[in-house]
């Protein structure tokens, strides 16, 4: 036992010499947080095999405490994430784009976290041409600040539009970044993502010599509070990954939040995915909400909440909350709203209630890694492929394989306008 952590031991102290990307060694010059590229996950996930690294959305600081802790004691790399309606310019979050880095850097360095970290830019949306131009000045500001992953999501709009985004912000991303693509957004059983779609977009990637680590697309969930009645559908999910096997992408899994913990475990046994989005679970029972199994808060007849005695925020501070979001006519979808007002009084809480909330965090977050993810003991995994890179680039998983020739802007216009698909009424970014 005392060799083995010897060997882990080494192992940390080289990957953390050759394993942060630049912009992170800028940023964090004397840290001695593990943050690396999203590439490095994604690997140690595919060693395994049959594993899903959790992607904790930090809405709050005790989320990602919380979340921090447990893959430590599960020996697990971890996600940490935030998306662009949590924490863009628009954002309904304290945390952001531009502080999780240093949230999730100084907490590392405080608790004496080791595992393989990586900061993921979830849900980079892009509504229209306009976007893709203010992309291209904001993407650059999110790696300055320490982001080392990003999914660039033009889900929602035209399939050769979607693409074509693609191509033109991928020079704005690092090579060394961890990149996520996406196909479909959160809409439960509207408009499911086909397989035509996802070949469509990944190959006229592969024909750029761009290669995604992951691919998103909407395969059933719901987001938020809402349970689904079918939830994830695997069958579909199983089709889409094994369409794309050549292509060597893994795939990405949403809405988590709305189902069970067997379906997830069927996930992750029977498909190629290896990240999956946990975001508004981890923001209830931070808050001392009584959930269910897979997090889901449990509502009563009039769409209330169940406050858990002595959990989370005090009884105080949660009729305070509750009260804030009546005034402002939110039902209980849109208390994640709540998120940006009450950081700070959450902040200026106790130290107990405060780690009350991370603590909780923490028990969920580990179960999910240990019982339903299969990520226990993948951080040695990460490292391994880090040393084994000698450099915090992982490199591409997959080679070219499509003609450029046949993906120029206008066959690529003519090939979208050619595929049949239904992507149902307006989607979420949320998960």
């Amino acid at each position: 036992m005392a060799e083995t952590n010897r060997s882990n031991t080494a192992d940390f102290e080289k990957a953390l010499q050759i394993g942060r990307p630049p912009n992170v060694v800028k940023c964090f010059p004397n840290s001695r947080a593990l943050i690396v590229s999203g590439k490095f996950i994604d690997r140690a996930m595919l060693v395994k095999g049959g594993a899903i690294a959790m992607a904790a959305n930090g809405r709050s600081s005790f989320v990602i405490r919380g979340a921090l802790k447990a893959a430590q004691r599960a020996n697990a790399a971890i996600i940490i994430e935030i998306a662009k309606s949590e924490g863009g310019a628009n954002a309904y979050c304290a945390v952001n784009y531009w502080n999780i880095a240093r949230i999730v850097d100084a907490t590392c360095n405080e608790l004496g976290i080791t595992i393989p970290v990586a900061i993921h830019a979830d849900h980079y949306g892009l509504k229209s041409d306009e976007d893709v131009e203010a992309a291209k000045i904001e993407i650059p500001t999110l790696f300055e600040a320490g982001i080392t992953s990003i999914a660039i999501d033009a889900s929602h709009m035209p399939d050769d539009k979607n693409l074509l985004g693609n191509l033109e912000l991928y020079p704005y991303v690092p090579n060394w970044a961890g990149l996520e693509t996406e196909i479909g957004e959160i809409k439960g059983k509207e408009g499911l993502s086909t397989v035509e779609e996802a070949i469509f977009l990944i190959q006229g990637l592969n024909a750029h010599d761009i290669f995604p680590d992951w691919i998103a697309l909407n395969n059933g969930t719901t987001h938020g509070i809402e349970a689904s009645d079918k939830g994830i559908q695997v069958e579909l999910t199983t089709r889409v990954h094994d369409a794309l096997e050549k292509y060597k992408v893994s795939g990405a899994q949403h809405g988590t939040s709305g189902n069970s913990s067997d379906r997830l475990r069927e996930i992750a046994s029977r498909t190629r995915t290896t990240k999956a989005n946990v975001a508004t679970a981890l923001q209830m029972i931070s808050w001392g909400l009584e959930v269910n199994d897979f997090g889901n808060a449990k509502l009563d007849d009039q769409g209330n909440f169940f406050k858990v005695s002595n959990q989370g925020v005090t009884e105080a501070m949660w009729s305070e909350m509750v009260s804030y979001a009546q005034n402002q006519g939110w039902k209980a979808g849109n208390y994640k709203k709540l998120n940006l007002p009450f950081e700070n009084k959450l902040l200026a809480q106790s130290t107990e209630i405060k780690n009350r909330m991370a603590k909780r965090v923490e028990e969920f977050v580990y179960n999910m890694l240990v019982n339903v993810l299969n990520t226990k003991d993948t951080a040695p995994l990460a490292l391994a492929a880090i040393i084994e890179a000698g450099s915090y680039d992982a490199g591409p998983k997959g080679h070219r394989i499509e003609d450029p020739s046949q993906w120029t802007s206008e066959q690529i216009v003519k090939r979208g306008a050619s595929i049949s698909s239904d992507k149902g009424p307006k989607g979420d970014f949320d998960d």
